[in-house]
């Protein structure tokens, strides 16, 4: 595993942490290969009951690592970034996964969210999915599962025009299934855990594959085809460019 990725095994738990605090939790491509390791090594494992995803530091995760995303190739073969082995295993995951937000959930930090199970957010919780802005096109079919939680104008809100959301209205939307006020997200996440490994295991996984029943081929089918879309993005010059004035933004600021 990736030593900015912390996974821990606490009975009948996987707890998955971003530990790239220094950097706002950004994903880099050894992550997302870390993260993929640990949900496919948890499908296979009878023992686990749950699996929890948080972030360390002040933020949930800042989304891609924009200078790592910049020498982003497809693998041979499959034609996938490495990102999208983590959502394909996402979709298919079979264990119930409760996710931690806290500060910013940039991108992919926002999408993922789409294949947890439970999501609480704290207060002051930011939420953005700038894709467009950054010249690209969403991904982990959210640009299917927006629109069912949120409907499709308010979708385009925050997938074509990439307004940010708070915790209020993730809660309000569905992309968050719990609210805490700041401050009490460690504790309040903790007793969510517990209750929910207090559940007769079995029927807590018949529950949620019940739940998702149907779901895993539609979402692998939408995201082959913004998979498809995305890697062509890549590619293009509007994504270089605007790449290059985020960094550039970022240095005036700094200045």
């Amino acid at each position: 595993m990736s030593e900015q990725v912390r996974v821990e095994r606490r009975e009948g738990r996987l707890a998955i942490t971003l530990s790239r605090p220094e950097a706002r939790n950004a994903i880099t491509v050894a992550m997302y290969a870390a993260l993929a390791d640990a949900i496919e090594g948890a499908a296979d494992d009878p023992d686990l009951r749950l699996i929890t995803l948080e972030g360390e530091g002040v933020d949930f995760t800042a989304g891609n690592d924009l200078k790592d995303f910049l020498g982003l190739r497809p693998e041979p073969g499959t034609g996938e970034l490495p990102v999208h082995r983590l959502l394909k295993a996402l979709a298919r995951n079979p264990v119930p996964i409760a996710a931690a937000v806290h500060g910013n959930a940039v991108g992919i930090g926002s999408t993922l969210l789409f294949h947890c199970d439970l999501v609480m957010a704290e207060e002051g919780s930011r939420f953005v999915m700038p894709f467009v802005d950054l010249g690209l096109v969403p991904e982990a079919a959210s640009s299917l599962l927006l629109p069912r939680l949120a409907g499709r104008r308010a979708a385009a809100r925050y997938l074509l025009l990439g307004e940010p959301f708070d915790a209020e209205t993730a809660e309000r939307i569905g992309l968050a299934s719990h609210r805490v006020p700041a401050g009490t997200l460690g504790e309040s996440f903790e007793q969510l855990c517990a209750a929910l490994l207090a559940k007769p295991p079995e029927a807590l996984r018949l529950t949620q594959r019940l739940l998702r029943t149907g779901a895993p081929d539609e979402l692998i089918e939408r995201m082959d085809l913004e998979n498809r879309h995305f890697g062509e993005r890549l590619q293009s010059d509007e994504v270089k460019t605007a790449i290059a004035g985020f960094f550039a933004g970022r240095e005036r600021a700094r200045s």
